[in-house]
């Protein structure tokens, strides 16, 4: 079997020729024309007055720093509270001053007005009172036990307050007692 070759078309010279000419046609409209508008531009700015450029601004010279320590505290020590300040008493004026040796009862951690009196209850002829923290738990508590930030010794419960006798600092090196309640809230 033969298969049938068909030949291929080859393009006559004078085909050749007469799109050579076409495309040269073409390309012959493409003159300096189309560059006018972009020789009009860079004669425009070519004609403008020279402008003078600004100086740089001048650098200020900055004294360096000596950093001296010291006399000077530790950064990366704790700072020591007057309170616990070993060797120094606090109670030279008054005689007054808490127990830090003393364990921190959970409603020392709160201050007294983050601490409201929801209620109290009659337990065994003691009066006891219900306190709410701001952490939403309520709390009982009795007289002798210690609430708020200050050493607050609770003094008297009653069925609508709880008093308080707070030790406070007062003059540096001394305390003072200073009492307060807690009412309750509706």
């Amino acid at each position: 079997m033969q298969k049938n070759k068909l030949p291929l078309p080859i393009a006559h010279p004078p085909a050749l020729a007469l799109c050579g000419l076409a495309l040269m046609a073409l390309l012959s409209g493409c003159t300096n024309d189309d560059f006018a508008d972009l020789d009009r531009y860079l004669a425009e700015v070519k004609a403008r007055p020279k402008e003078t450029i600004k100086p740089l601004p001048e650098i200020k010279v900055i004294e360096p720093f000596i950093f001296k320590p010291e006399g000077l505290r530790d950064p990366f020590k704790p700072v020591e509270q007057p309170e616990q300040a070993s060797g120094v008493d606090m109670a030279a004026g008054s005689g007054i001053k808490p127990d830090f040796t003393r364990r921190k009862e959970e409603l020392e951690s709160f201050p007294l007005d983050g601490l409201r009196m929801v209620g109290t209850v009659d337990m065994k002829a003691d009066l006891w009172g219900l306190v709410k923290a701001s952490n939403g738990t309520i709390y009982r508590v009795k007289v002798g036990r210690y609430m708020g930030k200050n050493h607050g010794k609770i003094i008297r419960i009653v069925n609508d307050k709880i008093e308080l006798m707070e030790i406070v600092p007062d003059k540096p090196g001394t305390w003072r007692e200073q009492p307060i309640s807690i009412t309750l809230a509706e």
